[in-house]
């Protein structure tokens, strides 16, 4: 035991604590936890295995769940986050942790894409076949070479700070719905997010 403290006590000499470091180290263990995560969703997709625990879910609450989350991002960067709707009320059978995934996702993209004073805004549309959900922002857009690939696996833009992963997983989360999503963009006048669920 004490041969053990000794050792410990030598290397603390050598290597001092570094609450910095160690934070980052975290930090980045957690950004490789989440991309193993998203390879995993991928790979699950790719062979029509991907799980759904599909239930019966109100969507307009659960965008007002989802946005109630993540005001605390949008404050911080001074943007406005709100939700519209067209019913009080739009059940679908879905797996609402997958489709809340997704949303966050968009959410995400589209503050983090958005300057001081401008907006989010998320719409739920009843429509015949289904639900639609509109996400859109005033941000800085894409141009056409970056859209065009929006889906791709790693692709991104000059602006992008993420895996490149988050859009793919949010279309094979769809697509596992049998559902649509849609992305439209121009730049310095923002992008909308279409996601149409059927009923």
């Amino acid at each position: 035991m004490c041969s053990r403290d000794a050792s410990k006590d030598s290397l603390t000499a050598f290597y001092p604590r570094d609450d910095r470091q160690l934070a980052e180290l975290l930090e980045e263990t957690r950004v490789l936890s989440r991309l193993i995560e998203d390879l995993r969703t991928l790979a699950l997709s790719d062979a029509g295995a991907l799980p759904l625990q599909k239930e019966a879910t109100d969507l307009v609450g659960l965008v007002r769940d989802v946005i109630r989350s993540m005001t605390p991002e949008a404050d911080k960067k001074s943007v406005s986050l709100a939700a519209s709707s067209s019913t009080d009320r739009a059940v679908v059978d879905v797996d609402p942790v997958r489709i809340r995934e997704v949303l966050t996702n968009l959410l995400s993209n589209a503050l983090r894409h958005s300057v001081s004073g401008s907006s989010v805004t998320v719409s739920v549309t009843q429509t015949s076949g289904g639900v639609a959900i509109t996400v859109r922002d005033v941000g800085e857009g894409m141009p056409p070479e970056d859209l065009a690939r929006i889906f791709d696996r790693f692709y991104k833009g000059s602006a992008s700070r993420g895996s490149g992963l988050g859009l793919a997983i949010a279309k094979s989360i769809i697509t596992a719905h049998g559902g649509d999503i849609r992305v439209a963009s121009e730049p310095g006048k923002g992008t909308t997010v279409d996601v149409t669920l059927r009923q």
